[in-house]
Protein backbone atom coordinates (compact mmCIF):
# COMPACT_ATOMS: atom_id res chain seq x y z
CA UNK A 1 0.00 0.00 0.00
CA UNK A 2 1.44 3.65 -0.97
CA UNK A 3 1.33 5.70 2.19
CA UNK A 4 -1.28 9.13 2.67
CA UNK A 5 0.35 12.64 1.89
CA UNK A 6 0.77 14.50 4.86
CA UNK A 7 -1.61 16.34 5.55
CA UNK A 8 0.29 19.62 7.00
CA UNK A 9 1.44 20.50 2.82
CA UNK A 10 -1.21 22.69 1.26
CA UNK A 11 -0.93 24.84 -1.83
CA UNK A 12 -0.89 28.39 -1.69
CA UNK A 13 -0.83 31.31 -4.41
CA UNK A 14 1.59 34.03 -4.15
CA UNK A 15 0.08 37.17 -5.66
CA UNK A 16 2.45 40.23 -6.54
CA UNK A 17 2.06 43.38 -4.55
CA UNK A 18 3.08 46.12 -7.02
CA UNK A 19 1.01 44.89 -9.76
CA UNK A 20 -2.10 44.96 -7.59
CA UNK A 21 -1.45 48.79 -6.38
CA UNK A 22 -0.84 49.92 -9.60
CA UNK A 23 -2.97 50.10 -13.00
CA UNK A 24 -0.79 47.65 -14.83
CA UNK A 25 -3.46 45.15 -16.53
CA UNK A 26 -3.05 41.32 -15.52
CA UNK A 27 -1.07 40.32 -11.93
CA UNK A 28 1.88 38.07 -11.63
CA UNK A 29 0.87 34.84 -9.69
CA UNK A 30 3.00 31.61 -8.49
CA UNK A 31 1.76 28.64 -7.09
CA UNK A 32 3.43 26.55 -4.43
CA UNK A 33 3.26 24.21 -1.43
CA UNK A 34 3.80 25.60 2.58
CA UNK A 35 3.96 23.29 6.01
CA UNK A 36 1.22 24.90 7.99
CA UNK A 37 2.27 23.98 10.99
CA UNK A 38 5.70 24.97 10.17
CA UNK A 39 4.88 28.39 8.71
CA UNK A 40 1.83 29.79 10.18
CA UNK A 41 2.16 33.40 8.90
CA UNK A 42 1.81 34.35 5.25
CA UNK A 43 4.42 33.93 3.65
CA UNK A 44 6.74 36.59 1.82
CA UNK A 45 8.69 36.03 -1.37
CA UNK A 46 10.95 37.68 -4.23
CA UNK A 47 9.86 36.95 -7.43
CA UNK A 48 10.40 37.83 -11.21
CA UNK A 49 7.24 39.59 -11.98
CA UNK A 50 6.72 39.47 -15.90
CA UNK A 51 4.52 42.76 -16.28
CA UNK A 52 6.88 44.75 -14.49
CA UNK A 53 10.01 43.06 -15.80
CA UNK A 54 11.81 43.25 -12.41
CA UNK A 55 11.99 41.01 -9.07
CA UNK A 56 9.42 41.99 -6.63
CA UNK A 57 7.33 41.27 -3.69
CA UNK A 58 4.85 38.34 -3.71
CA UNK A 59 2.61 37.52 -0.95
CA UNK A 60 0.57 34.89 -0.03
CA UNK A 61 -3.43 35.52 -1.13
CA UNK A 62 -5.90 33.64 0.75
Amino acid sequence: MAKKKAQGRQVIHLECTTCRESGIPGVSRYVTQKNKKNTAARMELNKYCRYERKVTTHKETK
